[in-house]
């Protein structure tokens, strides 16, 4: 399904950018990129399975569950990006940046290859 291969491009650009920022700003800045990464593919996985689930039950408002889905997985990556900056007080902010930037925009290539 593109929604899981989205997620898996995602990781991989997470750990990708990650290791990129440990080798320019030490551990701090790769743990700082993983989790800004991990703060938007964590809450995609999850809607990717929740609207897996509601394609599979009959007489599922699929758009009513893209739209409930989609929201709770912005407030869930503002919510965990909030709880980066309370809990890691070592955050790199470029580093954090990057790997949120790079995780989003690594989604759009698993549309391009045709199934």
């Amino acid at each position: 399904m593109p929604m899981y291969r989205a997620v898996i491009l995602q990781v991989a650009a997470s750990f990708v950018t990650a290791a990129i920022a440990g080798m320019i700003a030490g551990t701090s800045g790769a743990i700082s990129a993983a989790l800004g990464g991990a703060a938007y593919y964590i809450p995609n996985l999850l809607f990717a399975m929740r609207l897996s689930a509601a394609s599979r039950r009959r007489g599922a408002s699929y758009p009513a569950a893209f739209f409930i889905g989609e929201a709770l997985k912005l407030f869930s990556a503002v919510g965990i990006l909030a709880a980066i900056v309370h809990f890691y007080s070592a955050v790199i902010w470029p580093a954090l940046l990057a790997g949120l930037i790079v995780t989003l925009q690594a989604g759009f290539f698993a549309f391009l290859k045709k199934t």
